[in-house]
Formats: C-alpha cells, structure tokens, sequence
C-alpha cells in the first residue's frame, strides 16, 4: 500500500460513523454561551406535545386535532415489543423472506458467496451490492424490477479474510468498487415468495466505474474538468446511495451521500481548497484506498475530481444500455433521498435533504412541465433551487440560491451549494434525513435523525447551530420529524406553514424534553428517525438508524427498528425489529399492496450478527420481502 499510515490510522476509527470520523480528523470549535437556548428547548415540552397533530386551530390544515386515544385507530396490527434478537421481528399475522443478498450472483456466469474469502472483484461485480438502501419497484407488463442502493461497503466484514480488515491490493479495492453503486434486478413471485431472476436482460450492476453523464448548470465547467474528461462532461461511476426517489416517468434516482469519505492524497503536504473542506474533502480516507489503485481518487493530482460527485443520478431501469445521468441543476451535498412531486402547473419540485449535522434542506423547482405520455427525459436538467428557512412561529420560506442572492454563478451554485445556502442564511438543521409526501394533500415530511452538535459547535461552514424553531433540543441524541404544508396547497410557493409530527424521545429516562413529544411512550419509543416514506392509504413508515446500545438514555429502544405513524391523529405503533446492529432502511410495495420489500443494512457492523445465516455465517446486507399469512393488502 502507498499509505500504511493512513490505512493504520483508520483501522482504529473503523467503528466511527461518517460524520464522527470527519469530526475526529477535523474537528470544529466548540461554541459558548449556548445556556440561553437550553431553557427555550427544555420549556417547549407542552408545546411540542400540542402540535403532535395539525389542527383547525393551528395551520388550518383541515384535520381535527385529536389526541391518539380519542381517535380510532387505524394501525391495526399488533405492536411489535423492542428487542435485541439476531432475527427481524414482525407482528403476528406476518412473515418475512429474503429477496437478494450481498454477494448473490445476478448472472450464471457468476459465483456463489464465498464465506471464507467473502469473493473477489471479478465475482463481486458480477453479484448484488453490499448495504443496501434506497429502493423503487418499477413494473412494465409483467416484469417487475427493483431498483436497489449499495451505499458503502463493512470493510471489516468484506475484508474479513484479511488479517488487517482492510483492502490489501488492487483487487481488494476493485471489489470494493463493485459493491458500491446501484442493483436493478429483475423480481418475480412464485409459491408466495420473491426471487431474483438469474440472467434476466434486465439485470444490471451500476458501480463506481460506470460510464455517467454530466447534465445541467455544472455541465462543462472548469470545476468539473479533469484529466481523463477535459471536456467536463462525463464522469466515472457513483457510489455512497443512500436514499432515493422515483418519477413518474418511470426513472430511479439514486442520491450521491457521503462521497468524499473515498478521496485522499499521495503527497501529505497537500492542503484541500475551503471549498473541499467544506464538503470534508481529506487528505486521507476513510480506509477504502481507492486512490491506491485509481488515480482519480488521489485529490493531489486531480483536485476537481470531487466535484463530479454528490449528485443526484437518473437511472432509465428499464434500459441495461442507458447512460445514468448526474442532474447537477439538483445541487451538489451529501443527498439522502429525492421526494419528487407534481404540482398543479405541472412542473416536477423535488425536496431534498442534506445529511450532516447542521446542513440545510432543499427543494428544485423545474423549468419544465411534466407531459403525461410524453418526452420528459430533460425536466430535471435544469430549473430552479432553494433552500429552507424555518420561523419560531411555524411559519418558513424557500429562500431562493440564485446568482443575484448568492454572488455565484449557477454552475458554481450547483457545485458548491452548502455554500451558497449559508450565503443566504438557511436555518441549519439536524441531519435531514429521507424527505416524504402525503400521497392525500400537499403535507411533506423530513427525518432529522439526530445532531449532538445542535448548540454546541457550528456547522462545517461555521453557521450558526442554536436552538431553534423545528431543532428544538440541545446535543440532540433522539432526532424529530418535522412537516410543512406549502402555502395554498402549492408545492411551487415560496412560503410554507410547519409543525413537529413527533419529537423521538425515552420517556423512561427522561422526564423534559428527551422524553419526546406526546405520541411517544415506553411502548413505542425509538432515536433517530431516518427513512420515510407514505404508503397510498396515507399511513407514514418510519425507519430508524440509531444507537442500539439498549442503555443509558437508549434503555428499553432495542435494535433499530421500523413504525408506523397516522398523521391525523398522531399515533405511531413499531412493526418491525430488525437484527442486531443493523440499519433499517429503503422501502417500497409491490404494485398490488400485497407485498413490503424492506432493507437490512449493516447487520453486525461491529461483528455481533450473523444474520441472516445465523451459525457462525458472514453477516450479510439483505432485501427482505414481508407479507400477511392471509396475503392481505400491507398498508
């Protein structure tokens, strides 16, 4: 290796999240004189619980504002108790079965998983991808395909034949590559279960070296310009997915998260531009070594090879031969997913969250209109981007990143812009996570996981991150779900009125504000709310990617876990446990209701699972499909 230093080094922050291990190796001041904003957090508990539900009285939502015991329920199923086990846990009346699994060939060309050396490059890249995420079911006659992220990769778990845990030569890093990316698979049903279809004409790996278009402002700039692409027009592969989104034209869009955790530099000497930095652009990685077998990854000799990543990617599912293309009129951050919706003139507005503490939350409004039956191919290649500023008084506004508002061109704006959004004075929130819409009313909902910084230090771009309106709590270990309803009914609107759904909390513990807002108690309570997403009848699924330590201020929360909220009444139930140390994340239904494809990522990320083989078998990243014994509709 050209880094042993460096590689050394990350072998003793392995157990770091993302943000933890860009805090650790870039670590910002510490604010003061944050007393103040404590007592205004700590005396909003009766307010939060108040506005658990939007009512007549509030933002003349249109909702009756009761109380979860005086409503009738409409989560019928038996709430599932938090546990640890090394399995998922469902409610009675339902059963779970695996669809696809890290390592599992596609093709029959390809070789079963290797338990012992956990396969190589060639058989990696010819198998489904590891941690999986987002997730979209596409159907065309009879074919149903999903659309599937591979986010990022366990080193010590895909390297686990290696005494180091470690990548230790060129292959181990091509194998690394390859389990990165996006998975479409073909799916079919029979005798009840959901099976890949080995050599389907559809199925396809998208790693981080496949061939991407650049489209939009960014397109051909000189920020965007390499070596290898001097036009600035093309780039290769795509890599840390994590949420997504759909359009109604039938294309997937894969969100670009935690890119530049992948990048490093040979000469030690080399300084990041700020304007790296501000996206956590290092001289170092964090351990995957990509620069040692690809030379694009090393930022000294191509400094702008950043900048062709953290965008949002179109994928056409349904053609193996398309180009996947980079929508750069989208913005340029750690993406978690992409909630597309039509408004009433027609053009596409996309809501977007950036996945940091204390970044900001978006929304792109396109030029164009979406032609029902029509070419709609470009609507995404260029309109307008904004970003959110939230009021103490529930009310907010899109605050519009344009060249008159910034100082920036729009090519620059698409680049860098967490920094034309701190330019316009956002409000800073807590890691928004998975944005989602009511399929019913123009109500959008966004996860903010958690933010331990939340009045203690500011954001990588030193913006302010007090307390505030939809942040409420200081060193935010619980995380909240904030909605908003554009003003009129009109996703285009520049104003917009929002509230909290749910304040995540341990009533257990705490008795203040930690102990959350009024929908949450002993049985139902959980940390850190990450994927969203509504079902057609209106019902909210909530994902979580917390601490699952089951102690301290997490007592009684049990592994990471999925629930399910009403929006009317403010009541949320658990209906999944996932394994241990797992992530549950990535959603989507089959088109008759009958079926729940959910994602396990990360099971014993910190080498405590063996699921989902159980024995002593490598734990593996999987999509599992859920159904009712009686094979009823699934929400």
């Amino acid at each position: 290796m050209t880094n042993l230093t460096n590689q050394t080094t990350v072998a003793k922050d392995h157990d770091l999240s993302f943000d933890d291990w860009d805090e650790v190796n870039s670590p910002r001041p510490e604010l003061c004189d944050f007393d103040h904003v404590v007592d205004k957090a700590m005396s909003r508990r009766g307010f939060l619980g108040a506005l658990t539900v939007f009512g007549a009285s509030s933002f003349l939502m249109g909702t009756s504002a009761l109380t979860p015991a005086e409503a009738a329920s409409r989560l019928s199923f038996e709430q599932v108790a938090a546990n640890t086990l090394d399995t998922v846990t469902l409610p009675k009346g339902y059963n779970w079965s695996i669809v696809a699994t890290w390592g599992q060939p596609l093709w029959s060309r390809g070789t079963e998983f290797d338990e012992a050396t956990r396969g190589t490059g060639a058989s990696q890249e010819l198998a489904f991808g590891d941690n999986t995420d987002g997730m979209a079911m596409f159907v065309d006659g009879d074919k149903h395909v999903l659309a599937i992220n591979n986010e990022y990769t366990n080193r010590s778990i895909i390297y686990g034949a290696r005494e180091s845990k470690l990548p230790e030569n060129a292959d181990d890093v091509r194998k690394g590559k390859a389990a990165h990316g996006v998975s479409v698979v073909e799916v079919k049903e029979a005798g009840g279960r959901w099976n890949i279809v080995t050599d389907s004409p559809l199925n396809r790996r998208i790693t981080a070296d496949t061939p991407m278009e650049l489209t939009g402002p960014a397109r051909g700039h000189d920020l965007l310009k390499t070596a290898a692409d001097p036009s600035g027009t093309t780039s290769l592969g795509t890599w840390n997915n994590c949420g997504n989104g759909r359009t109604p034209w039938g294309t997937y869009l894969a969100c670009e998260e935690n890119f530049n955790g992948y990048f490093s530099s040979s000469d030690e000497n080399y300084k990041p531009s700020a304007e790296l930095s501000r996206y956590g652009v290092k001289t170092k990685d964090w351990g995957y070594a990509w620069a040692t077998a690809d030379e694009r990854f090393d930022i000294s000799k191509h400094p702008h090879e950043p900048n062709r990543a953290g965008y949002i990617v179109e994928i056409d599912p349904f053609d193996p031969a398309s180009t996947p293309k980079k929508r750069t009129a989208m913005g340029r951050f750690k993406h978690e997913n992409a909630e597309l919706v039509i408004a009433s003139n027609g053009q596409a507005v996309v809501y977007m969250g950036d996945d940091e503490r204390g970044e900001f939350l978006y929304k792109f409004v396109s030029d164009g209109t979406y032609a029902v039956g029509g070419d709609n191919s470009d609507l995404l290649e260029t309109g307008s981007l904004f970003v959110a500023k939230f009021n103490d008084d529930g009310t907010g506004e899109w605050l519009a990143l344009t060249p008159e508002t910034t100082g920036m061109s729009r090519a620059e704006i698409s680049i860098h812009t967490r920094i034309a959004a701190s330019k316009v004075g956002a409000t800073t929130m807590d890691r928004p996570e998975w944005v989602s819409s009511h399929p019913k009313k123009a109500e959008v909902y966004c996860c903010l996981t958690n933010n331990k910084n939340r009045g203690v230090k500011p954001n990588a771009g030193g913006d302010d991150t007090s307390v505030n309106g939809p942040n409420p709590r200081e060193k935010n270990n619980y995380g909240q779900i904030v909605r908003w309803q554009p003003e009129g009914g009109d996703h285009v609107a520049s104003g917009f009125n929002w509230n909290l759904f749910v304040l995540a909390g341990n009533p257990t513990v705490h008795s203040d504000a930690y102990a959350g807002s009024a929908n949450v108690n002993a049985d139902n309570m959980f940390n850190s709310p990450d994927g969203l997403a509504f079902d057609t009848t209106g019902l909210l699924w909530i994902q979580t990617d917390g601490n699952y330590k089951n102690e301290g201020d997490f007592a009684g929360q049990g592994n990471n876990q999925m629930l399910v909220g009403d929006p009317e009444t403010g009541e949320i139930k658990r209906f999944l446990v996932g394994p241990k140390e797992c992530e549950v994340t990535g959603i989507t239904w089959s088109p008759d209701r009958r079926t729940l494809f959910v994602g396990i990522q990360h099971p014993g990320e910190k080498s405590n699972s063996h699921f989902p083989g159980g024995g002593a078998s490598v734990p593996r990243s999987c999509v599992i499909a859920i159904k009712r014994d009686d094979n009823g509709l699934i929400g």
